[in-house]
């Protein structure tokens, strides 16, 4: 740990390859399903184009002064090819903490994509990459590279608390944060979820989809 500018911790360990590659084929939504539908993020959007997969890794965090990116400078040598570089600028929109040059470095060396409470730049020009970009907004107006900040600290995006090591999956509907604790039991819940989805979608093409399930729902509502 070191105090200056920027207070550092190493990453933690990163999460199995394996386990990733799984998350990436599954929606955010069916994973969403299986954790109470009360996690996740608010309010930070995705501007990139949209993918077939999700994006998923292992998180570095990061905790800077809104408009402010000499924390994110720092904090990229902090991840490896995989990971999710998720920051924590307050969730200010006076100034963009990234823009186009340093969301495409990020996909240069390999990370997985960025997470940003914050403002953003560049939007053309990022919106017409497949590297996941997540920010709260968009300004014009350039970063200050003054510090202060934190590198893998427990941080807050969104309303969602992501701790470093965590797994970030994310698509076009959202983010999530997971604990790397039962992740796989996780991820069997979110596949039978799909596979009943399906089977949903199907009955309804086949003109067989059963209602009654409506009448349970509204006979149990108080009014």
């Amino acid at each position: 740990m070191e105090y200056k500018a920027l207070r550092k911790n190493a990453s933690a360990p990163q999460v199995a390859a394996k386990v990733l590659e799984a998350l990436r084929d599954l929606p955010v939504a069916a994973l969403s399903d299986n954790m109470h539908r009360n996690i996740g993020t608010s309010g930070l959007h995705p501007y990139h184009r949209p993918g077939k997969q999700s994006m998923a890794g292992t998180a570095v965090t990061a905790r800077s002064r809104g408009g402010d990116n000499l924390t994110y400078l720092r904090a990229l040598e902090f991840c490896r090819p995989g990971d999710v570089l998720v920051v924590d600028a307050g969730g200010d929109l006076n100034n963009a903490v990234v823009g186009g040059i340093l969301s495409f470095y990020a996909a240069q060396i390999g990370l997985s994509g960025v997470v940003l409470d914050g403002a953003i730049r560049d939007v053309a020009e990022i919106r017409e990459r497949d590297f996941p970009v997540y920010a709260r907004g968009v300004t014009h107006r350039g970063p200050y590279k003054d510090g202060p900040g934190e590198i893998n600290v427990p941080i807050s995006v969104g309303g969602m608390v992501v701790n470093p090591g965590d797994i970030v999956v994310g698509d076009q509907d959202g983010l999530l944060a997971i604990p790397t604790d039962g992740v796989e039991q996780l991820i069997e819940k979110a596949r039978a979820v799909l596979v009943a989805e399906e089977k949903t979608m199907a009955a309804m093409r086949e003109g067989r989809w059963d209602r009654s399930f409506i009448d349970v729902l509204e006979a149990r509502c108080n009014n």
